[in-house]
């Protein structure tokens, strides 16, 4: 079994897969970049967590806040902010439908949005990243079980 930031992604990639702007352009990695016949699409993955030990006794209950990053990508001429607009409202929205991650979480909440622009290449790139904070918790030596 996975760890539970593992499953937490891994929903969370499964719950953006099939948005109606980025359909199943849906990517688990951010080393390499989205090739431009491949936008828009998402980019999903885990840049920090935060751990506090809420117990003292062995084995400790361990409540975990992960960062994660879902950067849309879109590319045109014109309308980029828009665009990029409605794939965050679709995000937003869909992640709202289960904070709970199917059980795995105690929530999800969206803390931050950035944009950036590119005009290199032959079409102009636009980026928007959405920061979400999923909330859960773990036992000291079971982190493959959402407690």
């Amino acid at each position: 079994m996975a760890h539970v930031r593992q499953q937490i992604r891994d929903n969370i990639v499964t719950t953006l897969t099939g948005l109606t702007t980025t359909g199943a352009r849906v990517y688990r990695t951010r080393v390499y970049p989205i090739a431009q016949d491949k936008l828009p699409g998402l980019l999903i993955y885990s840049e920090s967590e935060e751990v506090e030990t809420v117990s003292i006794t062995p084995p400790r209950t361990q409540m975990r806040s992960l960062e994660i990053k879902v950067e849309a990508y879109v590319k045109g001429v014109s309308n980029f902010d828009n665009e990029i607009d409605t794939i965050t409202a679709e995000i937003e929205d869909a992640l709202s439908a289960d904070v709970t991650r199917n059980g795995l979480a105690k929530d999800t909440t969206i803390t931050g949005f950035e944009a950036e622009f590119s005009g290199e290449g032959d079409q102009p790139v636009a980026m928007g990243r959405v920061t979400v904070r999923v909330d859960y918790m773990t036992v000291e030596g079971a982190a493959e079980t959402a407690a």
